[in-house]
């Protein structure tokens, strides 16, 4: 079963991140919203980790590794 959220593509369909220009907004500033908002939707994330296939396992084994690495960090927090 495939995700249908924001981030998913099916076919040649593809969903664009897109801002509007604000009236009298420098073209700089409307490229640093333009990135940050495609940082919070984790598009270049996403187009990252498709550059090659993953297979199953490795995927889980790297979802372990994130989740002992935050469950340590949580630990040695947690006191402070």
């Amino acid at each position: 079963m495939r995700p249908s959220g924001p981030g998913s593509q099916r076919g040649s369909e593809s969903i664009l991140t897109e801002i509007r220009l604000k009236k009298g907004e420098s073209v700089e500033k409307a490229l640093r919203r333009l990135k940050k908002k495609v940082d919070r939707e984790g598009t270049l994330k996403e187009v990252r980790n498709h550059r090659h296939y993953e297979k199953p396992s490795e995927r889980r084994r790297r979802k372990l590794k994130v989740a002992k690495f935050s469950a340590m960090l949580a630990a040695r927090y947690a006191d402070m």
